[in-house]
This record gives C-alpha cells, sequence and structure tokens, in this order.
C-alpha cells in the first residue's frame, strides 16, 4: 500500500494555519483502489491550491473525507471551497452548538435557554457553521469526531477529543456567554525541495524547552481532532493545534487501545512549533526519550506560512523533536512539502 501526504503553507508573516491533503492505497491503480482524505483546509485561499493540488496530483475530484480539526478560520475557512467545489463522501465536524442544552447550566446568565446559546455558538463561529449549512445543502453526511467513536482495527483512529473533554472545554469557547467560572482541566490528561529547519545554538544535553502550563492553549484549539493513522505497519499522527491537556488526553486514548505513539513514523508537530503546545514530558510520549547521539528515527512536519514565521516554529521545539530522532521540515519557503513512500 502507498501513501503521499502533503502539507500546503497557509497565510503569511506570523499567521498560519494548515492545509493537508493525503491519500492512500494503490497510488498506480484505479480511484476506486485509493483513499483521498483533507485535513483541514486554511484560508479561502488554501481552499482553492488544496483544490488545484487534488485535482493535478491525485487526478481526481473526488474526496472520501474532509476533516474540520477545530473551528479556527485559519483551518476551517478554505474547507468550504472543498465542499463547494469537489464531490466529498463525508464530513466530520463538530457542531458545538448541538451540545448546547447539555452545557447550558456551565453559564453565568442563568436565564440563558439552549436554544439562546445555540444561536449565540453558530454565531461565534460562523466559518464551522458555513460547513454545516455547506454540507446539509449538498446532503453530505456529518460526524463529529469523537475518540469515543474509536476502535483499535479502524484504520483512522480518533485519539481526541472525547465528547465530555468537548463539552468541558465548550464555555471557555472565544464570544460564547461568560461562563461561570473557569471549567476545570480533566487531571490527564510532484515533489519539490524541502526545507529541514536547522538547529540552533544549543548543547545535546541540554534542553532549554519546559512544559507549559495547563491553560496556555485555548479551549478552541484543545478541542482539535487528533488523528491516528496506520497502514500496512507505518503510524502516522496528526495533531493540528492541540495542547498539552488535549496531547495528554490522546495518548491515554492510545493507550487504551493498545497503541504505542512512540512506534509512530510521520507526525505533525502541534500549532506551527509552537513552544506553548509541547514540553518534554509530552515529547517523551509521543515521540520517546532523548537519544545520545542525533539519528534520523522518524519524520515530523510543521505548517507554516509562504514567507516563513520568525516565531514558528520555535528552535526550541524543532531542537527538541531532534534530540528524540525526528528529522524536522517545514512548508516555509515551499509550495507544498511531500512525503511519500512510492507504491
Amino acid at each position: 500500500m502507498g501513501f503521499e501526504v502533503d502539507f500546503l503553507p497557509v497565510g503569511d508573516g506570523e499567521k498560519g494555519g494548515d492545509a493537508i491533503a493525503l491519500r492512500y492505497g494503490k497510488l498506480d491503480g484505479t480511484r476506486s483502489e485509493q483513499v483521498v482524505i483533507v485535513i483541514d483546509g486554511g484560508t479561502k485561499e488554501s481552499g482553492e491550491d488544496l483544490v488545484k493540488h487534488i485535482i493535478k496530483y491525485y487526478k481526481t475530484e473526488h474526496v472520501d473525507k474532509v476533516i474540520s480539526t477545530h473551528p479556527d478560520a485559519d483551518h476551517s475557512s478554505g474547507l468550504t471551497v472543498i465542499l463547494e467545489k469537489l464531490k466529498v463522501d463525508c464530513l466530520w465536524l463538530h457542531r458545538p452548538w448541538e451540545h448546547a442544552q447539555d452545557i447550558k447550566d456551565a453559564f453565568k446568565n442563568g436565564r440563558i435557554t439552549g436554544k439562546g446559546l445555540k444561536e449565540s455558538i453558530k454565531k461565534s463561529l460562523e466559518n464551522a457553521y458555513e460547513l454545516e449549512t455547506i454540507a446539509k445543502r449538498k446532503e453530505i453526511p456529518i460526524v463529529e469526531p469523537f475518540s469515543d467513536l474509536s476502535k483499535k482495527d479502524d484504520q483512522l483512529i480518533i485519539l481526541g477529543p472525547s465528547e465530555e473533554f468537548y463539552e468541558s472545554l465548550l464555555p471557555n469557547f472565544r464570544e460564547t456567554p461568560k461562563p461561570k467560572e473557569a471549567v476545570a482541566w480533566p487531571e490527564k490528561l510532484v515533489i519539490l525541495t524541502k526545507e529541514a529547519v536547522k538547529w540552533i545554538a544549543e548543547t545535546w544535553g541540554m534542553e532549554t524547552l519546559t512544559d507549559p502550563e495547563e491553560g496556555e492553549t485555548s479551549a478552541e484549539n484543545n478541542t482539535n481532532t487528533i488523528l491516528f493513522l496506520q497502514l500496512n505497519g507505518k503510524k502516522f499522527l496528526f495533531t493540528s493545534d492541540a495542547g498539552i491537556e488535549a496531547l495528554n488526553n490522546a495518548i491515554d486514548k492510545a493507550e487504551s487501545l493498545g497503541i504505542n505513539l512512540r512506534e509512530v513514523g510521520f507526525l505533525q508537530i502541534p500549532h506551527h512549533g509552537s513552544k506553548h503546545n509541547v514540553g518534554p514530558t509530552i515529547l517523551n510520549h509521543i515521540i520517546g526519550e532523548k537519544l545520545q547521539e542525533q539519528k534520523h528515527l522518524k519524520t515530523a512536519y510543521v505548517s507554516a506560512p509562504k514567507n516563513g514565521d520568525p516565531k514558528h516554529p520555535s528552535r526550541k521545539v524543532v531542537n527538541a523533536f531532534k534530540r528524540r530522532g525526528a528529522e524536522v521540515y517545514a512548508t516555509k519557503g515551499s509550495k507544498k512539502y511531500h512525503h511519500v513512500n512510492g507504491k
């Protein structure tokens, strides 16, 4: 079974997002022998680029699954273009407004109704709501991707969030009514040039990256859909903008399914390489302990804007991944980054 994974750059300056296309199966076979998936679509411009990319390189206008990892515009708005211009079999999308009745008691205004809260959330998350509207109009089935649905033998496994964790974060979404109090965090939680991210001046044994404090990642980012893909022994992890709490929960879910994340050979660095989303403790769980010497044991990708971003990826984060055997590549400076194993 062959595979291709393509990260397209999103945004300019310090504003970036994710736009990922992948396919697997018999790559030199017919379309019916392949699976095509889109994970996030970046901006509207990125969505247009993804459509062109899929048609040109995957030679199809048919996408099996479109996945919106979370409602931020730099990830979700481009997916509206995918839904409008390509044939899509299924949309994975969290619909926070559908949980309004279950969480209405968490808000300060005791008079708020489930219906009122539902409309408030829809308004504040218009990009996500637009995806739902298009999907309904085009009769595209919608699935809310919660880890509760996952089974060990699934090819594509949802490691997070659980529905319970998701609902605990909703009251802290931006622009929603003010919650009664901060919600407590769970206790645990065609190939182009590859641009490798360089090592900066740090000694191999001295790690300056520290574990972030809980709450440094927004509620929206911690509701990210975290995905684990397994293909004939090869394992992939897609993290989008997930933070410490979300990643800890994903680790627990993986362990409950008998999945060893240290065996992942390809992984996405969370939130464009931000030092607020990962630390040594998390990396020890999902990559492994620090090595005595530099080795290339796995590949890590980070999404960055077309012209680069002085803050992302954090060089401390890059170094921490390298210490654990990951070669790090960024979309910065290239039209796409392409990872392939052949046929």
